[in-house]
């Protein structure tokens, strides 16, 4: 299994540990925003989104409204996606 995350169409960020990103889709919704990977940063205390979904190509970050945390323990964390990865020189910050 994978930590890997989607965005739905109705903007919710679903993190999981599956497969394939399509695993983390409840009936009828579909990922118009795209998913990718994601991480725990101990360092940071923080929750990195990297990388893309291949079936649902790279995540429009700008499109989140929501967050489940379910998939990540269910405790909020800062979250931050890395344009650039595996450079995490420029981290963007998540903001719902």
């Amino acid at each position: 299994m994978y930590q890997k995350f989607i965005i739905t169409q109705d903007g919710v960020l679903r993190f999981g540990h599956v497969y394939q990103h399509r695993d983390l889709l409840t009936w009828g919704e579909e990922c118009p925003y795209g998913g990718g990977l994601w991480k725990v940063d101990e360092e940071r205390r923080a929750i990195l989104l990297y990388g893309r979904s291949f079936v649902f190509g790279p995540p429009q970050i700008e499109q989140v409204k929501r967050i489940e945390w379910s998939g990540t323990g269910g405790a909020p964390r800062p979250l931050f996606y890395l344009p650039h990865w595996p450079s995490e020189e420029q981290l963007v910050p998540v903001m719902v």
